[in-house]
């Protein structure tokens, strides 16, 4: 309202004191001169209040941005901010909805600059903000400003990201970009190829690592896959010396993949179907052009794998029960992969054709188990999606036809409960059983919460 009030006083109203002047000359002898001076004034004013509006729209964007970062707690942070080259000129941040990535740049913006710096502005690109100014023109009055670093959220939801966004990268070379956007954003995608400017990270949701510090308050480092297997022993004694881990691990397979559990423990589940049927209303009809008609037929191909996963694909019978022919049905597979809906292994992921069917299926991780089945979900199942997902995140994981898992092409891995023996992996080198209810390693079986310790 001050800004409308401005503009009628410095904009509509010399322009009627011009009108009025033309017509009364006589009352100066130097009229004309005195026109081009009142004019000339006009324009300043008209500049002046201009300048005055984007200035106030920016400090509303500031003031949202103080807000978040005073509520942005950093007593936990996640182990993927010291993987970040945050001096990268331009960082995308790619992740599944729920997995802390805004809370991620929040919190690297609270522990690396002072309150109220202005050289510094989050802000999300689906904000009404968006809907009369462009990213461009934000970026050139931020740099004008000062501006150093712009931390720019859900970025797949302003409709020309990638060419405003190669833009200022151009434009403003000192200025670091970070933007965070659906896993399902490729950078090869939009009216720019960004793929060769941009440093992309990949975010998964907590390890089981990392959700024994969030709510537990149990630090511990994480361990690379190759020092589980050669050497359990010492990471087994830090952990038992601090927690009985196999307590916290069953609660971590039914709640501990997505860090707002705590904050949400009576509709957790809730929370995460709406994450799921977002992915695919929204996500997938905007960002993969999926036909919006299909959307039902994905959501029943998806109830058919939540019930009978790890699902022995028979991409004819799929083809039949969703009315969905074969090759577009394997397409929506990888765009549910690459949503993080589903895990897909092959027998061979190096050669893997665009139109190959995948050997098996998982939903992505455990908690999706629990809040997608309509039946009590199978043990083994929730022991393999476990170590699939966990494992994923790091390594390659292929289907193997003895032992569950081979594991970057050298390691094979068979997952069980704590009577699992060797008999099917015997004559098989390097093969590990991850047994579950095991606290300490027994030569080569070990402890399947090892498996989340890795990152």
């Amino acid at each position: 309202m001050m800004v409308f009030c401005l503009y009628l006083i410095f904009n509509i109203l010399p322009f009627q004191i011009y009108s009025n002047l033309l017509f009364t000359n006589s009352i100066y002898k130097n009229n004309l001169l005195f026109i081009d001076t009142i004019f000339d004034k006009n324009l300043l004013f008209r500049k002046s209040i201009f300048i005055f509006a984007k200035n106030l729209f920016m400090e509303t964007l500031f003031e949202k941005y103080d807000i978040l970062l005073r509520n942005t707690k950093t007593n936990f942070v996640r182990s993927i901010m010291d993987e970040i080259d945050w001096e990268s000129q331009l960082i995308a941040l790619r992740g599944p909805r729920g997995v802390g990535k805004t809370t991620l740049m929040l919190q690297y913006i609270k522990l690396n600059y002072q309150p109220y710096d202005r050289k510094v502005l989050y802000c999300s690109l689906d904000t009404m903000y968006f809907a009369s100014h462009s990213l461009l023109s934000l970026a050139s009055d931020f740099y004008k400003q000062g501006g150093k670093h712009l931390f720019l959220d859900e970025a797949h939801k302003y409709e020309n990201w990638s060419k405003e966004i190669k833009e200022i990268h151009d434009l403003y070379p000192e200025m670091r970009i970070v933007l965070s956007a659906s896993s399902l954003l490729n950078l090869l995608m939009g009216d720019a190829d960004l793929s060769r400017r941009c440093i992309s990270y990949d975010m998964q949701g907590l390890s089981f690592r990392e959700f024994l510090g969030l709510y537990n308050g149990i630090q511990i480092k994480p361990t690379p896959l190759e020092t589980i297997l050669s050497n359990p022993q010492d990471i087994c004694a830090e952990v038992n010396e601090k927690c009985r881990p196999i307590e916290h691990f069953n609660e971590y397979l039914r709640f501990g993949y997505y860090p707002f559990y705590k904050k949400n423990k009576s509709t957790y589940y809730q929370i995460i179907e709406q994450i799921v049927n977002f992915t695919i209303d929204i996500e997938l009809t905007q960002i993969c052009k999926v036909d919006i008609s299909n959307i039902r037929k994905i959501k029943a191909l998806l109830y058919v794998l939540s019930t009978t996963v790890p699902f022995d694909v028979d991409i004819s019978k799929l083809s039949v029960y969703t009315g969905i022919n074969r090759n577009t049905i394997i397409a929506y597979l990888r765009n549910l992969t690459d949503a993080h809906i589903i895990q897909q292994l092959y027998y061979d992921a190096k050669s893997v054709g665009k139109l190959q069917k995948p050997d098996k299926i998982y939903l992505d991780n455990t908690n999706l188990i629990y809040a997608l089945a309509t039946s009590k979900s199978n043990i083994g199942t929730i022991r393999e999606a476990f170590a699939v997902n966990q494992l994923s995140a790091i390594h390659t994981v292929e289907y193997n036809k003895k032992g569950d898992f081979r594991i970057d092409g050298k390691w094979i891995v068979e997952v069980g409960g704590i009577d699992k023996d060797f008999s099917q992996i015997a004559d098989i080198p390097n093969s590990y059983i991850f047994a579950d209810n095991i606290e300490t390693p027994i030569g080569k079986k070990l402890p399947l919460w090892l498996l989340g310790m890795m990152y």
